[in-house]
């Protein structure tokens, strides 16, 4: 790696410099809590799907029809909450600033597969799993609305709960390279240059 000092490399803040050598410490820190804050959120995003496909739907599939379709009603009204939304609105919003963020550095890939994994997650959540769940919402009949709902709704649930994993893998890949940056950085700061 080849270091480029110029004149300035040492100096503090001052009239020229603007105080920039302190500002892209404090920038380089909220770059790794915003890149933090995207993985939880994905996170929680992620282990929400799983649960669904693991446990949540194998266990009201052994239920009878009343009890699936009122189940899942009441999974559907309850989730939609300012909790629920934090994570998963917070979690596109955070990786998309944490891409901005990223411009330029090693690991802008990763942060672009996980935005790009979600959004694909977010979009299938839109275009397949609320419309079945508004449809079972709307279905009289809880044996028609079960055959309507179950099978598409578990299929689209572990497509999106597998690319939310990818995106919560790529985030963490990219926290890892972050870090390395950070250190590598730390190694060869211009007060050490100065010196």
């Amino acid at each position: 790696m080849r270091v480029r000092v110029s004149a300035m490399s040492g100096a503090g803040p001052g009239p020229l410099t603007g105080g920039m050598t302190e500002n892209r410490s404090d920038n380089t820190t909220a770059t790794g809590w915003v890149l933090g804050a995207a993985t939880v959120a994905m996170g929680l995003i992620a282990g929400a799907f799983y649960v669904f496909a693991c446990a949540v739907m194998p266990g009201l599939a052994r239920s009878d029809d009343r009890v699936f379709v009122e189940v899942m009603r009441n999974i559907n009204d309850v989730i939609q909450n300012p909790v629920f939304f934090l994570s998963f609105m917070g979690a596109p919003a955070l990786t998309a600033v944490s891409a901005w963020q990223a411009r330029g550095r090693p690991y802008r890939g990763w942060v672009w597969a996980a935005l790009t994994a979600y959004a694909l997650a977010f979009l299938v959540t839109v275009a397949f799993n609320i419309p079945l769940n508004d449809e079972l919402a709307r279905t009289a009949d809880v044996g028609v609305a079960r055959e309507r709902f179950e099978g598409a709704w578990v299929g689209w649930n572990v497509v999106r709960a597998v690319l939310s994993t990818v995106a919560v893998g790529c985030l963490g890949r990219g926290l890892v390279l972050y870090g390395a940056c950070r250190h590598r950085s730390a190694q060869v700061s211009p007060s050490r240059l100065a010196s």
